[in-house]
């Protein structure tokens, strides 16, 4: 299917209004034929009068007006001149209102569509994919949808509906002048479709490089501390500047075929015109054409040639939004691999008994880092996974909430394949606390309240105090509504993650996942984090990813990893008294003088 067949589908639901627009624009387009007209009455009724013709414009005039003075028919003219403008401005913008209207309504059609797809696509797709990307793709690619509607679909009716008006006025004025006019058609025909190809391309290359500037631009600002600490803001600014030459090298490319382009359908159009001129002054002296006709007849021209070089540009524009659109459907058309199973069902209620049964997975085809992973969770129960870095640790809890399927084997929640279960009623039985705990750029309310949208003020402040973060969010500038700046930069890391432990608490749910949720922390901190931690794991089954080996040492089973393999489990004492991996890992906390 076709780029443009394709983007119709946006459009549908907007016909009724679209047909209004046609009419209200047909009409506009039949005032604008008649405004020569009015010019033309004037000068051989008026001012260069045809006696001899028994049904001049004068002789009609002179019917309809029954005084004779020409002022008083130029005056009558002139404001019907007036009139004709007024009501062809009126229905002209009205058309244009409902057109623009359509257009960014389907824009707003695709660009929600897009974002919602990209929210349900896993995260195996996101990690290979750059986020500056997605976000170019989602607010600038999407405008071709709008482009395509106002330039392509009503852009070439209104203009194919204005030539066939015009033509049919001129054919019945002189048909040998309308014929020379069009004489110029084929060649323009074969410049638009040369040149289209070429802005087809380039346009491609445009999107490239401009999402590639607004990468390193989000990087580089994203890391400016990082920058700032190593003194690289020069490197930055160069790596920068090289992306952003090669966007300008895009952009002058596009720009010289479309001068180019519009140079060669210009001069095209100033020949047919010349021709016209050269004919029509010939004709006017040879008597066959008077000169209001000549004028009406170079009017029409320029509403000839004005559809014309309309549907030059559109043809180039539509290229250029093609290759926007594509980028939109190249994502649309990606099959989401975590997609809910046809019949699959919805899970009110778990226990939270978690089972992986011979889990393989691997992000890469060529780089497995799950091997045949076999373990049990009880419900209510707290389940360490610890072992070196890359063991595939952070890999299971991704595995629990379907952010990622595996390739073989399952993961079961209550004894239920959780791929045969909607991902909407697996994922809310889950609360996560990540080691670094994503904050959004609004106020500490809405953050904490982001688990349960409809909670209220007093429950987010009891889950505040037993996160025990109460007393430092009383603190703020504003309280609860203090905002907490980009991504958490107005909060120390303690403080955002007594944060994320009471969005945890506020969404109580069976089941919780904790990723490394001290790691970053300094002991004091983490022991007081743990603490809190420690009330939140309390009668839910939990699954807690970490590498400090002290903080887990009382769960009720620990799981040791080692490269994508469990070679241990059992409890923490079990596992000393075995003197394996866990053991290992154990002394040389010890050794570091890791609280344990």
């Amino acid at each position: 299917m076709s780029v443009y067949r394709r983007t119709l589908q946006y459009f549908r639901p907007f016909i009724p209004e679209t047909l209004v627009g046609i009419a209200l624009s047909f009409a506009a387009i039949g005032l604008s034929l008649l405004k020569p007209w009015p010019v033309k009455w004037i000068i051989d009724g008026a001012l260069v009068p045809d006696s001899d013709a028994p049904d001049s414009v004068r002789a009609m005039l002179e019917r309809w007006m029954p005084w004779g003075d020409p002022a008083a028919w130029i005056g009558m003219l002139c404001i019907l001149l007036v009139v004709i403008h007024i009501l062809w401005g009126l229905a002209n913008l009205s058309s244009n209102f409902l057109f623009v209207r359509v257009g960014l309504k389907s824009l707003l059609a695709i660009r929600t569509q897009l974002y919602a797809y990209l929210q349900s696509l896993s995260l195996k797709y996101h990690d290979a994919t750059r986020t500056s990307d997605s976000s170019f793709r989602v607010a600038y690619d999407t405008q071709a949808v709008q482009t395509i509607y106002n330039r392509g679909l009503i852009g070439v009716l209104i203009s194919v509906v204005t030539l066939v008006g015009v033509f049919a006025i001129m054919i019945r004025m002189d048909w040998l002048l309308a014929v020379v006019s069009l004489a110029i058609i084929p060649f323009i025909l074969v410049t638009i479709r040369y040149y289209a190809v070429r802005i087809r391309i380039q346009s491609t290359s445009i999107h490239e490089r401009e999402s590639a500037v607004l990468d390193v631009a989000q990087e580089g600002l994203r890391s400016v501390r990082m920058v700032h600490a190593f003194g690289r803001e020069q490197d930055e600014i160069g790596n920068f500047q090289k992306h952003a030459n090669a966007s300008l090298s895009a952009h002058l490319k596009f720009n010289v075929t479309n001068v180019a382009s519009t140079m060669v359908a210009g001069t095209l159009m100033a020949i047919g015109t010349a021709a016209m001129y050269y004919i029509g002054a010939s004709h006017v002296l040879d008597g066959t054409l008077k000169i209001g006709d000549l004028i009406v007849f170079a009017a029409y021209l320029t509403m000839l040639y004005g559809p014309i070089e309309s549907l030059a540009y559109t043809a180039w524009a539509l290229e250029g939004a093609a290759a926007g659109a594509t980028r939109c459907y190249e994502i649309l058309d990606r099959k989401d691999d975590v997609a809910d199973q046809p019949g699959a069902t919805d899970i009110a209620e778990v226990t939270g008994d978690i089972t992986l049964e011979n889990v393989t997975f691997s992000y890469t085809d060529n780089a497995t880092i799950l091997h045949d992973v076999s373990f049990h969770a009880p419900a209510g129960r707290t389940t360490a996974i610890v072992g070196g870095t890359g063991a595939g640790k952070s890999t299971i809890l991704g595995l629990i909430p379907r952010f990622y399927d595996p390739e073989n084997g399952r993961v079961l929640i209550d004894g239920a394949d959780v791929r045969s279960l909607t991902r909407r009623t697996v994922r809310a039985q889950l609360s996560i606390v990540l080691q670094d705990t994503l904050l959004f750029s609004t106020s500490v309310r809405e953050n904490i309240a982001y688990g349960r949208p409809g909670a209220t003020f007093d429950e987010i402040v009891e889950a505040a105090q037993q996160a025990e973060a109460h007393e430092f969010i009383q603190g703020l500038s504003h309280g609860y509504d203090s905002p907490v700046g980009e991504r958490g930069g107005h909060l120390s890391v303690g403080q955002r993650q007594r944060i994320g432990i009471a969005r945890a608490f506020l969404r109580n749910s069976p089941i919780l996942l904790l990723d490394e949720p001290t790691s970053a922390l300094d002991p004091a901190t983490e022991a007081a984090i743990m603490r809190t931690m420690k009330a939140l794991m309390r009668g839910r089954t939990t699954i807690i990813v970490t590498h400090r080996i002290g903080t887990v040492h009382d769960a009720d089973q620990i799981v040791v990893l080692d490269h994508g393999r469990v070679i241990e489990s059992g409890t923490g004492i079990d596992l000393l008294a075995a003197n394996g991996k866990y053991a290992s890992l154990y002394r040389s906390a010890t050794d570091r003088k890791e609280e344990v």
